[in-house]
């Protein structure tokens, strides 16, 4: 249970991060790892609080609380105060393939849930896990473990992302012969391609990828099923198939001057980068370079973060961050109560960078974007905006509402839309006939994830929508378990 008296003797810490006028100038990782006297003290602050909403996962007036994939995080926490790392690491494995990806990239949603902090800051758990998985690298603690009988039953996994690999993990792990279909030329989907490095180090992704290679599971890239790998001889050749593509649909912004050459969606500015980043260190230009130029990213959420964070590391001119809806408040509103995720604002690693260059926030809060216009040339020069107010229409619900006389431009030579994504692409659905939700999502009952086709089950953002890792890691080993007891009558997946 950690110290009887932890939180009341030891503050909440966390490890230091390279300043950010140092930071963008590479592309690695910036966080730095915490001293092993300092993280047994945060795992003191663990108290067995009796209700560890933390690890719950368990959705509350309609959002949801604590660990989506149920960490045992009261567990790990005080084995790692007690100083007992490999047996801290096991406890973290059991529910989780991947904590190497969300101790980096999880927006935390356990220490929104951490009751620690109804009365102060929360026990850094994010922190804490991050370490654990960290040393058992570092000590030769994680290493491929091949299951020791096969089943002889084959599953295809189409889509590397996160969720694609927890279900091919936990496949594997019972015995089948898994493999992963992905479209891209490296294996690891949004985790490779749409995070930045120093976000998610791609060596990290890489090295877990080479784990379950050795526990065998083949991976097949630069192959896209419905097109290079038709449907029909998938269907012949495996005796189920799990889609975990992904939501890559993104969001358009339809006004004035759409097609102006410069406007670029986030998730194509952002693959670009990390590929070519990849393949020779950004020298043979097959991306869209920021330098030198006024950009603007519209929308908000980790995506745009992460577009302002690449953008400044380019060596941009200036950088802006449009969202249309208004600042989040500083603490909890009442509508927002705690064991819910903490709607609240922060300055992310890349408005923190911006901050420490531009010497204020990038962003500004709700703006309405009205219009594009470009230079004789076609290319986009800036945008017109005009300040919004929220307010509830006849039906109850809240819309923008333009204030008159706010009119603003803003000049901008590479613009970004990062307004999020409306679902998977259609083709392959279509191909295999799923039948969609009114989201067009992959229609699956979620605890059952089997498609409207049989032996066709669907997972992650595919089924769900746009979401989080952790959600996707969820909903991998959700969908396995039940793939697994379709394929033989029962499981004993978790």
């Amino acid at each position: 249970m950690g110290k009887i008296t932890g939180f009341l003797e030891y503050k909440r810490e966390l490890a230091t991060d390279r300043s950010p006028t140092e930071r963008i100038k590479d592309w690695q990782e910036f966080h730095d790892h915490m001293d092993e006297q300092k993280l047994r003290l945060q795992g003191a602050r663990c108290m067995d609080c009796g209700i560890p909403y933390c690890h719950g996962g368990v959705m509350i007036a309609g959002m949801a609380t604590g660990c989506p994939v149920n960490n045992l995080i009261p567990e790990w926490n005080d084995l790692v105060y007690r100083g007992h790392f490999k047996d801290a690491l096991d406890r973290l494995h059991k529910t989780n393939n991947f904590p190497d990806f969300t101790g980096r990239v999880c927006p935390a949603p356990c220490e929104g849930s951490c009751t620690v902090g109804l009365i102060d800051s929360p026990v850094a758990i994010k922190t804490i896990e991050y370490e654990i998985i960290e040393r058992g690298f570092a000590e030769g603690h994680v290493v491929a473990q091949p299951p020791l009988v096969r089943t002889g039953k084959k599953v295809a996994v189409v889509g590397s992302g996160p969720s694609g690999l927890a279900c091919a993990a936990q496949l594997n792990y019972a015995g089948h012969e898994v493999t992963v279909f992905e479209r891209a030329d490296r294996i690891g989907g949004l985790l490779m391609y749409g995070i930045p490095n120093m976000k998610l180090d791609k060596s990290v992704v890489e090295r877990r990828v080479q784990i379950l290679s050795q526990e065998g599971i083949e991976f097949v890239v630069n192959t896209e099923v419905g097109k290079d790998y038709p449907i029909q001889r998938l269907r012949e050749n495996f005796d189920a198939i799990v889609l975990c593509t992904g939501a890559t649909k993104p969001r358009d912004l339809a006004i004035e001057g759409r097609m102006l050459s410069g406007i670029h969606y986030a998730v194509e500015f952002l693959h670009k980068n990390t590929k070519s980043l990849l393949d020779s260190n950004l020298e043979d230009g097959q991306f869209i370079s920021a330098k030198g130029k006024d950009v603007i990213v519209i929308g908000g959420g980790d995506t745009g973060t992460d577009c302002v964070a690449t953008s400044l590391r380019h060596g941009c001119k200036s950088i802006t961050q449009l969202e249309i809806l208004d600042r989040s408040p500083d603490v909890r509103a009442g509508a927002n109560p705690w064991p819910q995720f903490p709607r609240v604002y922060k300055l992310d690693y890349g408005q923190e960078e911006a901050f420490s260059i531009q010497g204020k926030e990038p962003r500004e809060y709700g703006i309405l974007t009205k219009r594009f216009v470009g230079d004789e040339h076609g290319a986009v020069s800036g945008l017109y905006t005009v300040r919004v107010k929220w307010e509830k229409d006849d039906k109850g619900r809240m819309v923008p509402i333009e204030l008159p006389g706010t009119e603003e431009f803003f000049p901008a030579q590479v613009i970004l839309l990062a307004m999020g994504f409306l679902g998977p692409e259609t083709s392959l659905l279509e191909q295999f006939g799923v039948d969609v939700d009114e989201r067009t999502n992959a229609k699956a009952e979620y605890g059952k994830f089997m498609t409207s086709v049989e032996g066709v089950f669907a997972a992650g953002d595919m089924r769900r929508g746009q979401s989080l890792v952790v959600w996707a890691i969820n909903e991998g080993r959700a969908a396995a378990r039940e793939c697994d007891r379709y394929l033989m009558g029962h499981t004993q997946l978790p």
